[in-house]
């Protein structure tokens, strides 16, 4: 049972930790299963959909890898992971040694992985804060120190503006924007079309009570765009995981009604959710 958003951090390091026991894993995340615990594993076993919500998280996880690389060639010196959860990147990936690397969550993720990750030693200059992004003045503060002491910066919110208000997706993207070494952002994307399916389920709509999905704006690019965002780049997870050779694991109907529907449905499916890169416009 997911009991609160901070659940779902142990239920995606689960998926990672799956993944990098795989013999073709697409990466390897060692100190994932450590942070996921058996709380982690439970939720992932009794998970509605756990094959397709496995499959995104690999899928993104590689998206955002490679975001990341290509922001660091292009000069990014600090990358601020917002609502962090348990991403171990700065342990797992090659990464500039001088690269400033900030996690920002809720204090029980933050002591939590101070705890597990004690005897760790990260491969860039890692720091952790503590901090309620919903304090408007707290996070505004800190963005400001950040951008203080920082050339360009890279914002990531992996799973996270999801189970915001479109209010507080809103405010969050013009502090952001305020602070002009804030070069680009990244965040998930949805269609209309996933989201209606996604909570069509009521065991999933039981099962996410606690962190239900509140951020379904009808035009997602749109909302970025009218709050400071333009779209630099877009990765289709469907696309990304044709490219990796890592099949969607369709439900049992889609697979049994395939040979009916027309092809052009697959084809957009392939678009349904990914991850943006943004800048200011």
């Amino acid at each position: 049972m997911i009991k609160n958003v901070s659940d779902t951090a142990l239920w995606v390091a689960s998926y990672r930790a799956q993944e990098s026991q795989r013999s073709d894993a697409l990466f390897r995340d060692p100190l994932a299963g450590r942070l996921a615990g058996q709380i982690g594993e439970r939720i992932a076993k009794d998970a509605v959909g756990g094959r397709f919500v496995e499959w995104s998280v690999v899928i993104r996880t590689c998206i955002i890898d490679d975001f990341i690389n290509t922001a660091i060639r292009d000069g990014v010196d600090t990358i601020v992971n917002l609502g962090a959860g348990l991403d171990t990147r700065p342990y797992r990936m090659d990464l500039p040694a001088d690269l400033r690397w900030i996690e920002v969550d809720q204090k029980s993720i933050i002591d939590h992985k101070n705890e597990v990750l004690a005897s760790e030693v990260s491969r860039c200059r890692l720091q952790r804060i503590s901090l309620d992004l919903s304090l408007t003045s707290e996070r505004q503060q800190l963005f400001q120190k950040i951008a203080n002491e920082a050339k360009k910066v890279f914002v990531l919110t992996e799973g996270v503006v999801m189970y915001l208000t479109e209010e507080s997706v809103a405010a969050l993207a013009r502090d952001l924007c305020a602070q002009p070494k804030f070069r680009y952002w990244v965040a998930e994307y949805f269609t209309p079309e996933l989201v209606k399916y996604m909570w069509a389920s009521s065991r999933r709509r039981r099962q996410m009570r606690h962190s239900p999905m509140l951020f379904r704006p009808h035009d997602w690019i749109g909302f970025f765009n009218q709050n400071g965002w333009a779209v630099k780049k877009t990765c289709y997870m469907g696309e990304e995981s044709v490219r990796r050779g890592r099949k969607v694991p369709l439900p049992r109907l889609f697979e049994i009604l395939r040979p009916v529907l027309p092809g052009k449905f697959y084809e957009k499916s392939k678009r349904y959710s990914g991850y943006i890169v943004m800048e200011p416009c």
